[in-house]
């Protein structure tokens, strides 16, 4: 009854299935391990210290070369670091909220042996357009403690990628940013000073990001649960046809449905059909004349 597994039709579905099978269980333990992957960093942030109460380590500890990105392992790090900054070359950031008011950071760039650090010296409220007074860049070497943070990206909080701001102001922390408007390496992070000097406030730091249970770890759960239900849907599916199958080969093995032979209908013009209808019309007519010749008409 089963013999039709062995026909070229079924076993090409049967190869597809063998194929969809392990490649939606592989697909469903990644989406798994992905979630896993958000949990444990979420359990691990818990138990870390809150950002910036870390003790201070060097900044080349953390970020050995200004192309090191900050990442969640020294995100919230606070740092050392040795230079002087770079007096012609002071900016603003609009649009910036501390305790709910609105401002715009004070950022200077930090000259080191490594490379140039941008340092949120601090903020100040008002309109970055109309800044009034804003404190200079310390002069000569200076040693300061900051927080480390991550480069800021379009989609951030506060964060204006559209351009067009005047000449003075950036939208955006970042190398990618500053990259343009200095002629040296920047790293890719920059720290926020933990004492700014008066009248400035120093901006406290953010979390690491990807830390928490987000939307995204539950999408992927639920990715992972959508790529095991398709597994067990491939092998409903070919268990159900099978039985179709089996039960169609049965049903005509035992007469109940007709071979497609004996119901494929004859092309229309059949020779065979034409000739054997002309037989059938000329030995009607040979009929009729015997007939008529047997009993001839009365007058």
């Amino acid at each position: 009854m089963y013999r039709f597994l062995l026909t070229p039709r079924w076993l090409g579905i049967t190869l597809v299935s063998l194929l969809a099978i392990p490649f939606c269980v592989f697909m469903g333990t990644w989406q798994l391990s992905r979630f896993d992957a958000r949990v444990a960093q979420h359990r691990t942030a818990e138990h870390a210290p809150r950002p910036g109460t870390a003790p201070a380590i060097p900044l080349n500890r953390a970020l050995p070369t200004v192309k090191t990105p900050v990442d969640q392992a020294t995100s919230g790090r606070n740092v050392t670091v040795t230079g002087h900054y770079d007096l012609a070359h002071q900016y603003l950031v609009p649009d910036r909220y501390v305790d709910n008011r609105s401002g715009f950071y004070v950022l200077g760039l930090l000259r080191t042996d490594g490379g140039t650090l941008p340092v949120v010296r601090g903020w100040l409220p008002g309109d970055a357009d109309h800044p009034g007074h804003v404190p200079a860049p310390p002069a000569g070497q200076v040693t300061v403690t900051g927080t480390l943070q991550a480069s800021e990206a379009p989609g951030d909080d506060g964060v204006d990628s559209d351009g067009g701001l005047p000449a003075g102001q950036v939208g955006m922390i970042s190398a990618a940013s500053l990259v343009n408007l200095v002629p040296y390496p920047v790293y890719n992070g920059w720290i926020t000073l933990v004492d700014a000097a008066a009248p400035m406030k120093a901006v406290p730091p953010a979390a690491p990001p990807n830390t928490g249970l987000d939307m995204q770890a539950f999408q992927n759960l639920g990715y992972t649960g959508e790529w095991f239900v398709f597994a067990g849907f491939v092998v409903f599916i070919w268990v159900r046809l099978a039985r179709r199958e089996a039960e169609v080969v049965r049903d005509r093995a035992l007469g109940l449905i007709p071979d497609e032979d004996d119901t494929e209908p004859k092309p229309d013009g059949d020779p065979t059909d034409e000739a054997g209808a002309d037989d059938g019309a000329e030995a009607g007519d040979e009929a009729e004349a015997d007939a008529a010749a047997s009993h001839p008409a009365t007058p």
